[in-house]
């Protein structure tokens, strides 16, 4: 009988420490658990090593604190000229609250959902098609602050917003593409003809800077030619004033004189002259007088 207490008792500690260690819990990083006391909110617990009261304590939720992406399907809005199109977004949210994200609301990521689809077609019925696909840092913004005013009781905080995708219809894609390459065209004409204008240019001032540069060389030209005529006739104006002033320095006689004259004449008369009026001084000549008769009969 002894021995059968000491069993029971020794089966009792067993169950003790058995429910003991399965009641120690521990919360690890970036975690936090959601504790509950006989049914009601009790506490959160952060990282580190926690102990549950077995059949009073109990874990409600298991909460991440790190940081979460959800991408939605694409979701129909219309815009404000009345065009359909599909978009889709991405979230990125952290917990914040542990508790609040529990009891603030059934379905979080469907709340989030839902939300983000109700806010986006508000936001692009107020933009019509063009607006729409060049605004997107606006309609990010907009839905992130929307979302982030909404969410705050339900211990989320949406850290950013990003539109996906805008997907218009089809025709309104094979209109916008037809746009583009006729853009793209036009751009690719413009930049051709600013080409071909820039070479004209550039041909124009060629043509003109040589034409200006072989001015300037007849230029230069010209005055070396004038300058070199203006040189010879002031060394052939000075070589003639050297000979008379030679001819004065010699003090030449009258024989001398008349003997130059008749070299002279003797040169005119081998010309084609018909008359040569002679200098009295050389008239009592014999031999010129005849030279001259003889010319004048001819």
């Amino acid at each position: 009988m002894f021995i059968l207490k000491w069993i029971v008792l020794a089966l009792l500690v067993l169950i003790i420490i058995a429910l003991l260690v399965s009641n120690i819990r521990i919360v690890p990083q970036a975690r936090a658990y959601v504790v509950e006391r006989l049914g009601a909110y009790h506490g959160t617990w952060q990282v580190g090593l926690h102990f549950k009261i077995p059949l009073i304590d109990k874990i409600a939720r298991k909460v991440s604190l790190k940081e979460k992406v959800i991408d939605f399907p694409p979701q129909p809005v219309i815009t404000k000229d009345n065009v359909t199109m599909e978009i889709d977004t991405v979230i990125y949210f952290q917990i914040t609250d542990p508790k609040l994200y529990t009891y603030g609301v059934e379905s979080p990521l469907d709340a989030i959902e839902n939300l983000t689809a109700t806010t986006l077609r508000n936001i692009i019925g107020e933009l019509e098609l063009d607006e729409s696909l060049t605004s997107r840092e606006h309609i990010n913004s907009k839905i992130r602050i929307v979302l982030d005013e909404a969410t705050d009781p339900w211990g989320i905080k949406i850290n950013r917003v990003e539109v996906k995708n805008i997907t218009p219809p089809r025709d309104i894609q094979t209109a916008m593409e037809k746009q583009m390459r006729a853009e793209r065209e036009r751009r690719e004409a413009i930049l051709i003809a600013e080409g071909e204008k820039k070479s004209a240019i550039l041909i124009a001032e060629g043509q003109k800077e040589a034409a200006i540069l072989q001015a300037e060389a007849k230029k230069q030209t010209a005055i070396k030619e004038a300058e070199g005529q203006s040189e010879a006739i002031l060394m052939i104006n000075k070589a003639t004033a050297d000979g008379l002033k030679l001819i004065k320095d010699a003090q030449l006689d009258d024989a001398v004189i008349k003997l130059k004259s008749l070299e002279a004449f003797q040169k005119a008369a081998d010309g084609q002259a018909t008359k040569i009026i002679i200098p009295s001084e050389i008239q009592g000549l014999a031999g010129l007088a005849a030279s001259v008769k003889e010319l004048v009969k001819e």
